[in-house]
């Protein structure tokens, strides 16, 4: 069997999900690729995207939050991060494993002098400490086999980023595993880029099945994966909007009291709300009467509440703590 394979050097987060999707679904070869994107939030397909991230800083630094193909927990992509991607031919799908996929990453990683293992869980350690998680999804008799390789990845921005209060959040979606993380390149005995680290990577993979074929995507393939990542992959439906159903809760210290926020999410939208606590009746109906049908999206609750100013003030609470109450 043919493996087509490609060093993917486009660094959108969407496109390069998207470019998995188009090749797991429109080819019968099987492909390796690696890719790298710009800083991003990549959560599960099985997530609630909310409870993954820490909103407050990626939106003051402006990360994209993006959602995979594939089942398993968040990560957290840089240019300083190395993605593979196994997409496999298989007459069983009972028949594959991780370690089918995760072996030939560990034997490169030694060639380097990099001693990485496995637990027997969807993840790769350096010295006990996590540097890759992997997640798999199966499309009729093709699996899609994914995986991050932190190299020389800014991990105070990946805590930052996924740093969360799950408190705030009921629901029955799958829950990512904090691990402590390192680099690849703290371990190296002979330092090298990350780009000389993905060139190292691709040829040494690449050569491990006797029939590959390097791969250039043809316009056409280009202007697919194009259109599959702006229709699908950068919508808010797909990233925030597929989460489960889930129930957020919160409490507020505003000056006459304690507010109560609890907030019945579906879809990505508020489907109930109640806002309790020390708060006139009349405009607590104002608010969830307001609330009511919106995404729970910063963006759509800011514009929503903005016009609630005069309620605030004789509520004695600001509409800007309300809102960040509800995130």
């Amino acid at each position: 069997m043919i493996t087509l394979c490609i060093n993917q050097p486009n660094s959108d987060p969407y496109f390069n999900l998207a470019a998995e999707e188009y090749f797991l679904k429109n080819f019968q070869e099987d492909f390796f690729m690696l890719w790298r994107s710009r800083p991003s939030v990549v959560v599960g397909k099985h997530q609630n995207a909310l409870a993954e991230i820490n909103h407050e800083f990626v939106r003051s630094h402006q990360i994209p939050v993006a959602r995979r193909l594939s089942g398993g927990g968040t990560v957290f992509h840089d240019p300083g991060n190395v993605n593979f991607t196994f997409i496999r031919n298989v007459a069983n799908i009972s028949e594959v494993n991780f370690k089918i996929f995760t072996i030939p990453v560990i034997e490169a990683l030694r060639k380097l002098g990099v001693e990485a293992y496995t637990t027997g869980r969807n993840d790769l350690l350096i010295d006990g400490k996590k540097i890759s998680g992997n997640a798999e999804h199966v499309h009729r008799n093709r699996v899609l086999h994914h995986g991050t390789l932190l190299f020389d990845s800014r991990l105070e921005a990946l805590k930052g980023a996924l740093k969360v209060d799950l408190s705030k959040f009921e629901d029955k979606a799958v829950q990512s595993n904090r691990s402590e993380v390192t680099n690849i390149a703290n371990y190296l005995p002979n330092p090298i880029s990350v780009e000389k680290f993905t060139d190292f990577l691709f040829s040494e993979i690449s050569r491990n099945y006797p029939e590959f074929q390097i791969y250039e995507p043809t316009v056409e393939d280009l202007e697919a994966i194009q259109k599959l990542s702006i229709e699908k992959y950068q919508t808010w439906d797909w990233i925030f909007g597929y989460s489960p159903r889930y129930r957020f809760t919160n409490t507020l210290n505003a000056l006459n009291g304690t507010i109560f926020v609890i907030l019945l999410v579906e879809k990505g939208h508020i489907s109930e709300a109640s806002i309790m606590g020390s708060i006139p009746n009349e405009i607590s109906q104002k608010i969830t009467n307001t609330l009511l049908g919106c995404r729970h999206d910063f963006e759509v609750v800011k514009t929503a509440l903005c016009g609630l100013e005069e309620e605030s003030q004789r509520g004695r609470f600001s509409v800007e703590e309300l809102m960040n109450g509800m995130f």
